[in-house]
């Protein structure tokens, strides 16, 4: 990183850009940057943020980037057609990945915490984050996700947080295959299944990962995740693997969170832990941070202890409201392995479940096209309804030979009650058609902010 040049990131506020964005500009670095989203006029808060914090916006029109000077900061999803991409190639500004800029920063600090896996985390980061900041400690904290505990008046997209500390916790993601670029002190993988790569492309991705790091935390009940802990130093989890250094026991399930205790087979200690967030897989996710905390020297009273005021992450079986009988639930869930959890942990609880899925593109649904069917027709029940417009498309190229009409069919072919439409507008029609008293609606979904949105605007109809 150079202190001394100005950075320009290309898609400022998406969810790696933004935190990585704010961790600069609170070092004191110049920022500017400009997005597709500002310019078509969508969640107009998270720039007024960021204008707030400094950071002047630019149309996404190569307008912004005048100066060789200037370090460009681009997503891999960012096309070389885009304007911004052509201005910096012909004012010859030194072009550089979020990623790239991400390790750099993570390598170079000297406790460096990287929580990696298919699903949960952005849930783990926050967990270990808040669990070391409750504690004494000020960790860097660089998550995909808005982080509720962290939350003010004056941050409300608390997605990174910088602090006084050398630990430096970190989000990796190995859907473009960055992970590769870091060495962490301690390796965190929660799960390894199929989402944006081949599974033999993830196993020698984790693998590498791990094995470059001091020490891991790995979960046993994630059969690709149990293999990585052969030989390895390592701090492993389970909700049912006596063998694990930290076991789950006696699972109480409540409607906004979830208790439980963790046994310490090394210690033989017992702590009972009140989750405030739902589900078998925060369970999960807990054990992983506390098995992350303990690496960092934290005791696992006081560990538990700063779990129970963990608040959540937005969008993470968000409870957006009720209306007449209704509720809506927002969610972040967008791959087989997460939207399992999801609706597991809700039918829990009794109530129909009205599931309104936006996938979040045409390659992924290519990919997982199997996956998405199996998953909605294993876990939707009898009487569940799934509700599904066309992927998310913001632009640029790609291959539609998969659409919504291909889940749809497959699922309909599997007892289950399926819809689909061309748009949102009519999927929140559909909606507000067929839901009843009792019914708990669920809006899934990633890469599209304007999702939290959509489920206001139908909590505010039911309310009508």
């Amino acid at each position: 990183m150079d202190r001394d040049k100005p950075y320009f990131f290309c898609g400022i506020g998406g969810s790696g850009m933004l935190p990585l964005a704010l961790i600069l500009r609170a070092k004191g670095i110049a920022v500017s940057g400009s997005d597709r989203a500002l310019d078509q006029g969508r969640t107009a808060q998270k720039f007024e943020f960021l204008r707030a914090r400094g950071i002047p916006l630019f149309p996404q029109d190569g307008s912004g980037i005048t100066s060789p000077e200037l370090i460009v900061v681009a997503s891999t999803a960012v096309e070389k057609t885009v304007p911004d991409i052509e201005a910096a190639i012909g004012v010859g500004a030194q072009l550089v990945t979020r990623a790239e800029l991400l390790a750099e920063l993570f390598n170079a600090a000297p406790v460096s915490v990287g929580v990696a896996g298919t699903s949960g985390k952005s849930t783990t980061t926050g967990m270990i984050g808040w669990i070391l900041h409750a504690t004494g400690a000020h960790p860097t904290i660089m998550n995909g996700a808005v982080m509720k505990n962290f939350i003010t008046q004056d941050t409300p997209f608390a997605s990174a947080v910088v602090g006084e500390s050398k630990v430096f916790i970190s989000e990796v993601d190995e859907s473009d295959g960055s992970i590769a670029l870091y060495t962490p002190r301690i390796a965190v993988v929660n799960n390894v299944a199929l989402d944006h790569k081949s599974m033999e492309e993830l196993r020698a991705l984790f693998r590498d990962f791990v094995a470059k790091a001091q020490s891991a935390v790995l979960n046993l009940d994630n059969e690709e995740t149990a293999a990585l802990a052969d030989g390895r130093e390592a701090i492993t989890y389970s909700l049912n693997n006596p063998h694990a250094h930290l076991l789950a026991r006696g699972l109480a399930p409540r409607p906004d969170g979830i208790d439980f205790e963790v046994y310490e087979r090394e210690t033989g200690a017992s702590v009972p832990i009140r989750l405030n967030v739902p589900g078998r897989h925060n369970v999960a996710n807990a054990l992983a941070a506390l098995g992350a905390s303990r690496k960092l020297g934290r005791a696992l009273e006081d560990a538990g202890r700063a779990l129970a005021s963990f608040e959540g992450i937005k969008r993470r079986l968000e409870v957006v409201g009720s209306a007449n009988g209704v509720t809506v639930i927002d969610d972040f869930a967008h791959n087989p392995d997460k939207i399992a959890a999801t609706l597991a942990t809700l039918h829990d609880f009794p109530g129909r479940l009205l599931v309104m899925f936006q996938p979040h593109g045409f390659g992924p649904l290519k990919l997982m096209r199997e996956g998405f069917i199996a998953c909605f027709a294993q876990n939707l029940a009898a009487r569940d309804v799934l509700i599904m417009p066309e992927p998310v498309y913001f632009g640029g190229t790609t291959d539609r030979s998969v659409t919504t009409r291909d889940i749809i069919e497959g699922v309909r072919g599997k007892s289950r009650i399926a819809y689909g439409f061309a748009d949102r507008p009519a999927c929140g029609a559909k909606l507000l058609e067929i839901a009843r008293a009792g019914d708990r609606i669920v809006v899934m979904g990633a890469r599209d902010d304007t999702l939290s949105q959509f489920a206001g605007e139908l909590l505010a109809s039911f309310k009508k």
